[in-house]
């Protein structure tokens, strides 16, 4: 309920009359159609259509979802990658991927940093969200490879750890 709670509230801002084509993905009322068919509807429609179930966080850990692994075998962890890549100026990379210098904008707080380890990364999808949401059924490595998802650049985020009293520029 808490999705579409939130779904509810963000189209609030949103224009009440937008209309979008989409893929008609097994959805109850719509199974009858051919696999492909696009259906016209109403955004509050669509997410009407969502299917509802209660989360479970019964047997959720943290550990279950191996993060921070160097993928590429760069030297550099996940951490580290999304740092880089969200540096406004960037680190210079050292020995065993330090990161020294760089400036990194905390988009949550509206606060700038200048050392790295004033940040941590966060999944904008929390673990134990995924995990509630179906990550429970997941293989250790599926859930290894969202823990560490690089190709999907809204996955991770860099923020600030904590508040940033003086560490600001």
């Amino acid at each position: 309920m808490r999705l579409r709670s939130a779904l509810a509230a963000a189209l609030a801002v949103a224009t009440t009359t937008l209309l979008f084509t989409a893929p008609v993905i097994a959805a109850p009322a719509a199974a009858h159609r051919a696999a492909g068919e696009t259906v016209t509807t109403t955004l509050y429609e669509a997410i009407d259509a969502l299917p509802v179930a209660d989360e479970d966080r019964t047997g959720y850990e943290r550990t279950k979802f191996r993060h921070w692994i160097d993928a590429d075998r760069n030297g550099c962890t996940t951490r580290a990658e999304v740092l880089i890549a969200e540096a406004v100026q960037a680190p210079v990379i050292g020995a065993k991927c330090a990161l020294v210098g760089g400036i990194w904008h905390s988009p949550y707080d509206d606060v700038v940093l200048q050392e790295a380890k004033l940040l941590d990364v966060d999944h904008v999808v929390p673990l134990a969200e995924a995990w509630d949401s179906g990550a429970f059924a997941w293989s250790a490595a599926e859930r290894q490879a969202y823990a560490n998802d690089l190709d999907e650049p809204r996955a991770l985020v860099a923020v600030s750890a904590a508040p940033a009293s003086g560490n600001s520029v």
